[in-house]
């Protein structure tokens, strides 16, 4: 970063005075060995290292790179490590702030410091999904050139909001979501470091996994829920910052929710069956508190994909879809924004109409099968591709059903022992009407005596 007099006097008084930066910024990783989450990216040789001078230089140097992921996952953590690491010349821009104009301003720049000092320039920019086509276009020559080696930030989908061209001269590195033990482990340190609290303060359990809660997986907000109840607690000359404290603080309650025991599967119980109920009100609270109390995400989303084949089926056939596309956007987004996706899901699951008949169609046809009743395929249905088939009476009469007016052969399908069996027993509820009329059509035109 290329500091002005005014940045450069800011940042002399917080070295002078560190508590005066917010103690996530303090808590920033100096080094790459010190982030916590994302050792994917991080082993030796990786993009990462390489930006800041480790694994050598050749011919092959560092490339471009974007940095997708959701807030909190240390984007901006891995880009300062870089700035502090590096021994190239590092300029920072925000989407939000910096335009075509500024772009141009670095790319010249960084020609100057190439062409004059052989000075590489590394720029970070922040929130690159909010630049324009336009915009992005701009920094093309710049990364395909060299002239500066790009690393870009976006909590959105980047084959969304950035330019192919741009993409395609950069390699894509996906940050994870913190886990429950990476966040801790950051907390912790920032309890006894002396950028962070110096041990003014210990945090007990149930205040640590609170926290754990609020953070969602974001360290940033961890730390900035953690230092406000710091800052409470010492206010009230307490050796330890409770639970109480923190929950005044937050002003987000503690909800009572072991994620491991039995309150995580009553309430996950508590929400399908209300799903399953129609009971729109109560799946939404149930969720609620799933989400207030820290649940995995994709958790929800795959107990509502199970929902929509297993209560609705047929009679809604969106709601699977509807299931699938919000796991789908859960596993892009994460938290805060993936509770409108669970909500939206939610609320289209217990409003569908609903029948059990896909699952208890597959329920008896596994149950016959666990009976022994299977029986051989018969002769006109088993493969007749191969040399001999036809001498042992493999696919011979079968019929073709696209040959048909109708579509549809009035021949034996399933095996001797289970030619009448009716497992699909469709419901009139919602769609599923036209599969109970369409059931009921081919079973007569096949010839199928009902059981």
């Amino acid at each position: 970063m290329e500091p002005d007099l005014f940045t450069a006097a800011a940042e002399e008084r917080q070295e002078k005075d560190p508590t005066r930066s917010p103690l996530a910024v303090r808590m920033r990783p100096r080094t790459l060995d010190e982030v916590v989450g994302q050792q994917h990216l991080l082993k030796p040789g990786s993009p990462l290292r390489r930006l800041v001078g480790e694994g050598g230089g050749g011919p092959a140097g560092p490339s471009s790179v974007i940095l997708w992921g959701p807030p909190g996952t240390g984007k901006t953590t891995l880009a300062y490590v870089v700035s502090k690491a590096t021994n190239k010349r590092f300029v920072e821009l925000s989407a939000i702030t910096a335009g075509v104009k500024e772009v141009r301003a670095v790319i010249d720049g960084a020609r100057r410091a190439s062409g004059g000092f052989g000075k590489e320039t590394v720029l970070f920019l922040d929130e690159i999904h909010r630049f324009s086509k336009a915009q992005q276009d701009s920094l093309l020559p710049a990364v395909e050139n060299r002239w500066v080696t790009l690393i870009a930030a976006t909590t959105e989908n980047p084959y969304f909001s950035v330019i192919s061209p741009l993409l395609s001269r950069s390699l894509l590195l996906t940050l994870e979501p913190l886990t429950d033990d990476d966040v801790r482990g950051l907390l912790r340190r920032a309890l006894t470091d002396e950028r962070g609290l110096r041990g003014a303060l210990t945090l007990p359990e149930d205040t640590e996994d609170h926290l754990l809660r609020i953070a969602g997986g974001d360290a940033r907000r961890a730390l900035t829920a953690l230092e406000a109840a710091a800052g409470a607690a010492l206010d009230k000359g307490e050796p330890e910052i409770g639970l109480t404290t923190l929950e005044e603080t937050v002003d987000r309650a503690a909800v009572t929710y072991d994620r491991g025991g039995d309150q995580h599967y009553d309430v996950a119980s508590a929400l399908i069956k209300s799903i399953r109920g129609s009971d729109v009100d109560a799946a939404l609270h149930y969720l609620a508190r799933m989400i207030e109390a820290g649940e995995d995400p994709r958790f929800i989303a795959r107990r509502l994909m199970i929902s929509a084949s297993e209560d609705i089926g047929l009679a809604d056939p969106n709601a699977l879809p509807i299931a699938v596309a919000a796991a789908q956007a859960v596993a892009m987004i994460g938290f805060p924004e993936a509770a409108l996706t669970l909500s939206h899901a939610t609320i289209a699951l217990a409003l569908a109409p609903k029948s059990n008949s896909a699952t208890t169609a597959i329920g008896a046809a596994m149950e016959d099968v666990r009976k022994g009743l299977a029986g051989p395929v018969p002769a006109h249905l088993r493969d007749g591709h191969y040399k001999g088939a036809a001498q042992l009476g493999h696919a011979q009469g079968y019929v073709y059903p696209h040959d048909l007016p109708e579509g549809i052969a009035a021949q034996q399908y399933a095996p001797d022992a289970l030619k009448d069996r009716a497992y699909y027993r469709p419901t009139r509820h919602g769609a599923e009407t036209r599969y109970a009329d369409a059931v009921e059509w081919t079973r007569k035109h096949l010839g199928r005596k009902q059981s």
